[in-house]
């Protein structure tokens, strides 16, 4: 598997070393809007990596910071009401801030942006660095949230992990449970079914002292579950406690069963919770 990296920030990183630009931020915003405050793109002399929402808000935006990339003077901060001056639907109000960037000052202003996302990401543990494991991860890059990534084998995570995912051996693998973050969403596919049942136990245990895990999700079928439900209840869980796990994963309608295709129903939950 190769390293997996955060690819719109790689390419930041990667043209703003070769030319200037100016940075368009969502700073704030009021009512209805497009995008939410933290949203950016790049504006380059001939080319935009990423989106603030589109429509006139964009377009305009685009223009301000190409007129200022060729020496226009440049408000660091400007107010765009969406409906009257904009004639957009959406009908709220959105702030912008005009940062220029130089290729000297990239590495600064990329660390900001990393910074910044990092601190709105949702916190996610998943257990299992098997093939669903990795691709869920992948699915994960491009989306709000911080990975907590737990195996019982340490050899089993590639190189070159960006750093909105952290790895961590644990032996026992449900040991980790207890360091989780607060607010964690719990997401479980060990390589063995043993291992699948002590994190769950686990989790239900922490939600007994805690009650801090909001959502826990395990990989399987009816069938395992069903299997599950019996053995946890036999540890003394109640049908309460139970209903708590969410088993099989990923959004309904969903078929197929490659690692991709559940990476993708998976994702789409997880953005449900959010």
């Amino acid at each position: 598997m190769p390293p997996l990296t955060d690819p719109t920030l790689d390419a930041l990183r990667d043209w703003l070393a070769a030319e200037p630009a100016v940075l368009v931020s969502v700073c704030r915003t009021q009512g209805s809007v497009p995008r939410e405050a933290g949203t950016w793109m790049a504006v380059f002399a001939e080319r935009v990596l990423g989106t603030i929402g589109g429509g006139h808000l964009e377009f305009d935006a685009i223009a301000s910071a190409r007129a200022a990339l060729s020496g226009a003077a440049l408000e660091a901060e400007r107010r765009f009401a969406l409906g009257p001056s904009l004639g957009q639907c959406c009908g709220g109000v959105v702030h912008l801030r005009f940062e220029p960037v130089a290729p000297e000052t990239a590495a600064a202003s990329t660390r900001r942006l990393q910074a910044e996302f990092d601190a709105r990401r949702m916190p996610l543990a998943l257990f299992g660095g098997g093939h669903v494991g990795r691709a869920i991860v992948r699915a994960l890059l491009p989306l709000p949230l911080r990975v907590h990534w737990i195996d019982s084998r340490d050899e089993v995570f590639p190189d070159g992990l960006p750093p909105q995912v952290q790895s961590e051996h644990s032996a026992p693998v449900e040991a980790a449970v207890r360091d989780l973050a607060p607010g964690s969403r719990v997401l479980v596919m060990s390589f063995s079914h043993a291992e699948d049942l002590e994190i769950i136990a686990a989790c239900l245990t922490r939600l007994r002292e805690r009650d801090d895990l909001p959502f826990i999700g395990l990989i399987g079928s009816k069938s395992k579950w069903a299997t599950f439900r019996h053995r946890l209840e036999a540890r003394g869980f109640a049908d309460a406690e139970i209903a708590r796990i969410t088993c099989p994963i990923g959004v309904p309608g969903v078929v197929g069963k490659e690692p991709e295709v559940i990476a993708a129903a998976v994702a789409a939950q997880l953005m449900q919770l959010r």
